[in-house]
């Protein structure tokens, strides 16, 4: 098979191994002197199962809020969020390069795992997972001038 194209396609499982592979034509005997390249081994695609554990459909009992103070405590973040509780993120106690490290961890992190990350405030942030819908259209309300304040 000389085609580059037909062999990346077999490597990844995207062409069958019968339409891809031709019989090896001989090659001529090597003429002294020169050294002689041994042809290379046909590759077989390892065909793995996609397995991508999701949390359990089930009613929200729990969102956690968490007052990071260092990047390590995005373990805490992690962990919870893989088990599928939404996490409330609190950066106003941490640096500005830690928060901007542990936002852009957050955020692989819901990539990772089909969830969403939605800035709340400034320093507020919710790591939602996939089973989980966050509704509002993200504006806030005016207040009306010509409402009466809310009076006991």
């Amino acid at each position: 098979m000389s085609n580059p194209l037909k062999k990346t396609m077999v490597y990844l499982g995207l062409a069958d191994e019968e339409e891809a592979y031709e019989e090896p034509t001989p090659q001529p005997a090597p003429r002294a002197g020169k050294s002689v390249e041994k042809p290379a081994a046909p590759i077989t695609p390892i065909h793995r199962p996609a397995v991508v554990r999701q949390p359990a459909a089930s009613p929200i009992s729990e969102i956690l809020t968490v007052h990071p103070k260092q990047y390590r405590d995005a373990q805490v973040i992690a962990e919870n969020f893989r088990d599928g509780i939404p996490v409330i993120i609190n950066l106003s106690q941490m640096s500005d390069a830690d928060a901007r490290r542990l936002i852009d961890f957050a955020s692989g992190l819901s990539l990772g795992l089909y969830g969403r990350i939605e800035r709340v405030t400034s320093k507020v942030f919710l790591l939602s997972p996939e089973n989980v819908a966050v509704s509002g259209d993200g504006t806030v309300a005016q207040a009306d001038p010509d409402a009466v304040p809310f009076a006991p």
